[in-house]
């Protein structure tokens, strides 16, 4: 496989080589067990957005990066191995997918991909479904110490470009539905979750992206970072600037963990 997606077309010639995660999300609702259990790609294993891929919240945020060790712990009971392919996805328009594809590449895990589309596609496109919980044979991942840019609340406002991934209305501050204050970091740049994709649910044309990133000033060479809510969305907008080879840091306490301090000053409009 190549680059950081895979096409549903592809996907049907892997499955059997390849470790399935389905990260079945929904922000405020309950982990996807019965989801899951309802239908998923065969041989994929359930892996919770709260639990497996985050620590408990709390002043860094409402979904802080998981330590290594309960990392490592989740994706071997999720059956990874270091030298096994991984595809992920989700139903969330690839954003809890985009969590799991950072988080296994920061801990050392090379050959990682999301399924383009997420399960919407793969079911309308006629692929092969499995009904039942999956237990997989425990995996032997081990994860290294974090290897891909992270920027802390002190580094931000050094970044030369950072990336909200919110909705336009909640970066303007006109409404805020789930953290306590409305806006966003000073000097940051909208460029929603939404955009990276097309009607269909699958990500735009790299040419697209490229375009519409470099607007914003993400570019190659540029100092980029990205932050959302919680730290999560923020990846589906960095998974974007991998399609076009902008790397690209992660402020993992996002809003949440931005708000944790009073004091930091907060913009609007």
């Amino acid at each position: 496989m190549r680059g950081p997606l895979v096409s549903t077309a592809e996907l049907r010639t892997l499955l059997g080589t390849v470790s399935m995660l389905d990260v079945r999300y929904r922000m405020g609702g309950p982990p996807g067990f019965d989801e899951h259990a309802a239908g998923h790609v065969p041989g994929a294993v359930l892996v919770d957005l709260d639990t497996d891929l985050a620590g408990p919240p709390g002043p860094a945020g409402r979904h802080p990066l998981p330590s290594r060790t309960a990392f490592e712990s989740s994706m071997r009971r999720a059956g990874v191995d270091a030298t096994r392919s991984v595809v992920v996805y989700d139903d969330w328009s690839g954003r809890a997918a985009a969590r799991a594809w950072w988080l296994l590449r920061h801990h050392g895990h090379d050959d990682v991909r999301v399924l383009d589309g997420g399960w919407s596609a793969w079911v309308r496109e006629g692929g092969p479904v499995e009904t039942g919980p999956v237990t997989a044979a425990p995996g032997d991942f081990t994860a290294t110490v974090g290897r891909l840019r992270v920027v802390g609340p002190d580094q931000v406002p050094g970044v030369g470009v950072l990336v909200d991934a919110r909705e336009p209305e909640r970066y303007r501050g006109d409404v805020e539905p789930v953290d306590p204050v409305a806006g966003h970091i000073p000097g940051a740049v909208n460029v929603p979750t939404s955009v990276n994709l097309r009607a269909d649910g699958r990500f735009e044309d790299a040419d697209v992206l490229r375009r519409r990133y470099a607007e914003a000033g993400a570019s190659p060479g540029a100092d980029v970072a990205a932050y959302c809510g919680s730290g999560v969305s923020a990846t589906h907008d960095l998974l974007a600037l991998a399609v076009v080879g902008v790397d690209a840091a992660l402020y993992p306490g996002s809003w949440s963990g931005w708000l944790g301090d009073p004091e930091r000053p907060v913009e609007r409009g």
